[in-house]
């Protein structure tokens, strides 16, 4: 019985991964063991890049807070804890563009809860 190999399936996953790292340099874009190689390595940073995105932007919202903050004579930690000691449920994301783009409501809320 002649052996069955199945062509088609071989070729979709090579130029999946040949597909995937387009626009690398070298052999990283044409030859397939280097290309997925690169391209494992890709999605391994890709995948904690997605992590550290969220990090970097609780940094950035904390940061904006803490200076609308400091303009109305108090600091970030004192602030977010009379956030939950009110039962003010306003998350960071929001309280940094309001400390941002709208310093007036911003003001409004830290007024609520002094």
């Amino acid at each position: 019985m002649p052996r069955s190999v199945n062509s088609v399936a071989s070729r979709k996953r090579r130029k999946k991964i040949l597909n995937a790292a387009k626009g690398y340099f070298g052999r990283r874009k044409n030859v397939l063991t280097v290309a997925k190689n690169a391209v494992d390595r890709a999605m391994a940073f890709a995948y904690v890049g997605r992590k550290l995105k969220k990090r970097a932007y609780r940094r950035l919202w904390i940061a904006r807070i803490n200076a609308g903050a400091r303009l109305n004579g108090t600091t970030y930690s004192r602030l977010m804890h009379k956030l939950t000691n009110n039962k003010v449920e306003l998350n960071r994301k929001v309280l940094a563009d309001l400390a941002l783009n709208h310093p007036e409501a911003f003001k409004a809320v830290m007024d609520s809860v002094k």
